[in-house]
């Protein structure tokens, strides 16, 4: 007798990933609060630079202040006088090399292919993998390598849980701290019960201000007011990021920990920026800009980079002055300080503003490339710019050996210049491992 079922073909369905993001609390202000035996739960404590101006922002605030209702990223003049709290300088060598610790902890629980660090107190793990190995469900194995850290750093971590990247930075940002353990979990359903219906939308990755405004003028208010909406008005209203708000509404997000391992941008580039921590006239903003494009020129040595076009930015103290910026192209590819240092100084004759306080200057090099395709042109001398990079080279390999003020020039000794006070910093901070 004939048979008249078919047989249905194998589907091999993927495994569910399980993604783990690691965040410390109030980073910053938990390691000041841990080298000093404090709890960052009940101590006081702001970690700010008050040497700079009375209103200076504080890089971080121990939980305690936050629960008082002070802001994160406050002013020191904007915390009540009658507080009595510990001011402690920034020492950013510190919180890298306790980054650095933390870093070590995850190692021992899963490889490093299978870590992303986001931010110095973020990481994304992919634990898919090691569940099995360990014979323990996420939530247990998260709080293994919380209590890791708790017990060898004293400092106290939350952890974000999702089937995919996005789910684990939503639960991490918006449920994690709620929780007693402060351990939050997402799948896609579960992202649908619990937060299609969360407001305000600028809580959620990637949603800004700007982006819920133009959001809430289509009436959408939530999550599920974007999976619902008319996939054509998104697209037509936002573009190509529409397809990141429709799949993000509903808990779905394609990248994988191996799609961020084997990215490679198509352009580099290099740049140099700071804050002025007074108004700078014009002639004074000269001098960053040429004491940037030296930092930027030995930089782009180091590295072993070459660029044909770089731009600046310069922002202004009054606010009712936009921004600006300018880029040109260069007559050579090249990294001789000589060359770039004339090609900014002309940009910031032509695109600033003479009249209008400056308190902002980014430069960069675009589209860098490796050394080998250095280009030469007929009014420049190809001698001249090999000369002026092993200049550079000494000079970096002096600054190496004996610190970053071995050498100096002659324009950083203005008053208005922040050079040899910077290359005592990190990230614009201070970097001293004193402990105040």
């Amino acid at each position: 007798m004939e048979n008249n079922y078919k047989i249905k073909p194998h589907i091999i369905r993927p495994i569910q990933r399980c993604y783990f993001i690691i965040d410390l609390k109030s980073f910053y202000a938990s390691v000041e609060c841990a080298d000093r035996g404090l709890d960052p739960m009940t101590a006081l404590l702001a970690v700010a630079d008050k040497e700079r101006s009375k209103g200076t922002i504080c890089l971080a605030i121990t939980p305690a202040m936050k629960a008082l209702g002070i802001k994160n990223r406050c002013r020191i003049y904007e915390i009540p006088k009658h507080l009595n709290y510990i001011v402690a300088p920034p020492r950013m060598k510190r919180y890298i090399d306790i980054s650095a610790d933390i870093y070590e902890i995850y190692l021992s629980y899963v490889a490093k292919e299978d870590i992303h660090v986001y931010s110095i107190d973020e990481s994304f793990l992919d634990v898919s993998n090691y569940l099995g190995l360990y014979g323990l469900s996420g939530h247990d194995l998260a709080l293994r390598i919380m209590n890791d850290i708790r017990d060898k750093l004293g400092l106290r971590a939350t952890c974000g849980i999702g089937t995919n990247l996005y789910l684990a930075k939503v639960a991490l940002d918006i449920l994690a701290k709620h929780s007693p353990d402060f351990i939050a979990e997402l799948t896609e359903e579960s992202f649908q019960q619990k937060l299609w219906l969360h407001r305000p939308l600028t809580d959620f990755w990637r949603i800004g201000p700007g982006t819920q405004r133009r959001l809430n003028s289509l009436g959408i208010c939530n999550q599920s007011d974007i999976a619902h909406f008319p996939e054509k008005l998104l697209y037509k209203q936002f573009g190509v990021i529409a397809e990141y708000m429709i799949d993000h509404s509903w808990g779905r997000e394609p990248c994988t920990m191996q799609d961020i391992k084997n990215y490679k941008s198509r352009s580099q580039s290099l740049s140099c920026g700071q804050v002025l921590m007074r108004d700078y006239n014009f002639e004074e903003a000269l001098i960053i800009v040429k004491e940037m494009s030296d930092e930027l020129s030995l930089n782009m040595v180091a590295a072993h980079v070459v660029s044909s076009n770089i731009s600046l930015y310069i922002g202004y103290s009054a606010e009712s002055f936009p921004a600006t910026g300018a880029s040109t192209n260069l007559q050579v590819t090249t990294n001789s300080c000589r060359i770039l240092m004339d090609a900014y100084v002309q940009l910031y004759y032509r695109s600033t503003r003479r009249n209008v306080p400056i308190r902002r200057v980014i430069i960069s090099a675009n589209s860098v490339v490796d050394e080998c395709f250095e280009q030469y042109s007929f009014f420049i001398d190809p001698v001249i710019m090999e000369k002026d990079r092993k200049i550079l080279q000494s000079v970096n390999e002096i600054k190496s050996r004996y610190g970053k003020n071995a050498i100096i020039k002659g324009m950083d000794l203005y008053e208005a210049a922040n050079t040899i006070a910077r290359n005592g910093q990190v990230g614009g901070h201070k970097a001293g491992m004193t402990l105040y």
